[in-house]
């Protein structure tokens, strides 16, 4: 039995008429009622009541017809898997990151992948959290990894680092000596913070709403990078991943402070979309993102 036989009678279950069928399906009306007959005939039943106008679908037609579109949409499917499976067998994995994570966590995953697959190229992109569930989802990226990831039926998400949270000042800042600080000191202190869109500053503020902490704002930025720089000059202080201020701490232009209250992380995850088909070396990224 062929999946286009099957589409012809949907379409005259459907359609109704012998006539509207044949001229969708570019076939004569004869045609149309031979196929009919011959699903009749495999199954030993009536599926189509031939008296009636309009036509009218026996039980055992209404029956086969739900079981058609079931059949139909699964080989749909498959072809559309099929095709994603093409595509993903190229020699390459794409990927997009917010920047925080692109710039300071990633690196040296990439690296570890290069030496396992060293003739898949990897490209890696830098998006807002927005835009990346966007790509992920119509197909466009294989891999995103953002902050606080949402969970989404349509998506698998699975964890990938806790990054402590810590308060970030100049070197001139009268905070700068100490190693560990109350966060409830953060009250009292020009405060640097994210966009009120971007996920680490809601994940933040519900961190010193649960502190009764009111913050005196200072400036607001949408990425880690630009509040980095306002602290160097000693604009204010702020709460920042640590992996993305280690260069700077090293390097002496900001200087980092752990919360002597508990240890805050922010969540990160990795976020892929459930239907597509991962290449081989897609998936391997996966594992070794999660592993690591």
């Amino acid at each position: 039995m062929h999946i286009e036989t099957l589409k012809i009678f949907c379409d005259l279950a459907q359609l109704r008429s012998f006539s509207k069928t044949a001229e969708k399906n570019l076939l004569s009306q004869s045609a149309v009622s031979q196929q009919l007959a011959q699903l009749e005939l495999a199954h030993k039943t009536q599926l189509l009541d031939r008296r009636k106008r309009p036509l009218e679908l026996t039980s055992a037609g209404e029956l086969f017809f739900s079981t058609c579109k079931d059949i139909i949409e699964r080989y749909e499917k498959f072809q559309n898997q099929l095709h994603e499976l093409e595509k993903s067998s190229k020699n390459s994995v794409t990927i997009a990151a917010i920047f925080s994570i692109g710039m300071h966590a990633l690196p040296d995953y990439v690296k570890e992948f290069m030496v396992n697959f060293p003739d898949v190229n990897v490209h890696i992109e830098f998006f807002s959290s927005d835009k990346i569930y966007e790509l992920v989802l119509a197909g466009e990226i294989d891999i995103g990894l953002v902050a606080l990831p949402k969970r989404d039926k349509r998506l698998e998400v699975y964890d990938f680092q806790d990054e402590p949270l810590v308060l970030v000042c100049s070197p001139k800042h009268p905070l700068a000596n100490e190693r560990e600080i109350d966060i409830h000191k953060v009250q009292f202190e020009r405060f640097i913070s994210f966009d009120k869109n971007v996920p680490t500053r809601i994940w933040i503020d519900d961190i010193l709403h649960r502190y009764n902490i009111t913050i005196r704002p200072a400036m607001e930025f949408d990425n880690t990078e630009t509040i980095k720089r306002a602290v160097e000059i000693n604009s204010g202080v702020s709460i920042l991943p640590q992996t993305t201020i280690m260069q700077e701490v090293v390097g002496g232009t900001l200087k980092s402070l752990t919360f002597s209250n508990e240890h805050f992380v922010r969540p990160t995850g990795i976020i892929v979309r459930k239907d597509k088909i991962q290449s081989q070396a897609s998936k391997y990224f996966i594992e070794l993102l999660q592993d690591r």
